[in-house]
């Protein structure tokens, strides 16, 4: 699992915090995970099992529901090409409504960052609530 107390010592604690939010739903979504190392001149970088990484921006001058929300965009991101790789259905987190057929979106509502469906545009949790799944 990804160390998000390094970010810390980098003096990102508020990148941590969201990281660490993203990375709750990641455990109880998903059949992979990441192993996060902070490199000195990208940043923080996912790494998944294969050994490809993503680095991940954290942008600035945002509201804290859209920095959120764009994290965990970039996770999710990250998270489909491992799901691929490691040749298990290609799909975090699934959607309720619509199952195996598409990911949710992370988008923000009434200022909060959530996963939504995007073909119905029901939201089904906040951003680090979903729900712990059968793998």
């Amino acid at each position: 699992m990804a160390d998000v107390d390094a970010l810390v010592d980098v003096n990102e604690p508020e990148f941590a915090a969201a990281l660490a939010t993203v990375l709750r739903d990641l455990q109880a979504q998903s059949a992979v995970q990441p192993e996060l190392r902070i490199d000195p001149a990208y940043g923080p970088v996912l790494y998944a099992p294969d050994g490809s990484g993503q680095g991940l921006t954290h942008p600035r001058g945002a509201t804290t529901g859209d920095r959120l929300a764009n994290l965990a965009d970039q996770v999710q991101e990250w998270a489909v090409e491992a799901l691929w790789t490691a040749g298990v259905a290609a799909v975090w987190p699934h959607c309720p409504e619509h199952p195996n057929s598409h990911p949710l979106r992370a988008t923000v509502v009434d200022e909060a960052a959530v996963w939504a469906c995007p073909k119905s545009g029901a939201v089904v949790a906040r951003i680090g609530e979903l729900e712990r799944t059968p793998r």
